[in-house]
């Protein structure tokens, strides 16, 4: 599970305690940061209960903070900033198992584009970029080949010579539009080998149930 997942994960976990839900509903529907006495105030709990909840979300990346004068003024005799809560930028989007259809968005997204501005065809407009990003996955990975397959998602386990990809993180598209994503799929894990330097195996079309449409075979001699 990579980092972003991961934090993803403690995110929607620190949501799950009812009164840090309620105070970051709360700070998120506000216009403007809230302070822990207003939280207080609005659900009716101690200051201390409010305060500790929401540095609770803080630790866990949902709020952020910033310190604000509400009185208007500045400099000497203006007193302390106050301590505000308000929704962080962190986006959360989690999916077991692990998809990353992002990933495929932004894939195709980029071939229509070169394909419209180009004219070259959608699929090897798709099949270039696909190549290109998984390289770069596979050249940021110091050569550790199953570490990369974990980060995007596939679940790999060795299978003598072979790996076996247990997830495929493009299921839904790959249900509708096989050809499309599973050569997209191909492309990009055909990348990663590139990338790692593996030159002894390959990405195949290797459809099997419960497992992804692509498999890293040996090739053969």
């Amino acid at each position: 599970m990579d980092h972003d997942h991961l934090a993803g994960v403690q995110a929607i976990a620190a949501l799950e305690e009812p009164t840090r839900r309620q105070l970051y509903e709360l700070v998120t529907r506000s216009p403007s940061a809230v302070s822990k006495d207003e939280a207080a105030a609005a659900l009716a709990i101690p200051r201390t209960t409010a305060a500790f909840h929401l540095d609770k979300l803080v630790d866990g990346g949902l709020l952020s903070v910033v310190y604000e004068r509400r009185c208007g003024r500045s400099g000497p005799g203006a007193g302390r900033p106050a301590k505000l809560y308000r929704r962080s930028d962190l986006q959360v989007e989690i999916s077991l198992p692990e998809r990353t259809y992002d990933v495929a968005a932004l894939l195709l997204a980029a071939a229509l584009a070169d394909a419209e501005s180009s004219g070259e065809s959608p699929a090897k407009a798709l099949a270039r970029h696909a190549t290109d990003h998984g390289r770069s996955l596979g050249e940021s990975s110091e050569g550790d080949l199953l570490q990369v397959l974990n980060r995007q998602g596939f679940e790999p386990h060795e299978d003598g010579p072979d790996i076996l990809l247990g997830n495929c993180p493009f299921h839904v598209l790959a249900k509708e539009y096989s050809a499309l994503v599973c050569g997209m799929n191909q492309q990009l894990l055909a990348g990663v080998l590139d990338g790692v330097g593996d030159e002894e195996r390959e990405a195949v079309i290797s459809p099997s149930p419960g497992h992804c449409c692509v498999r890293i075979k040996l090739r053969a001699e």
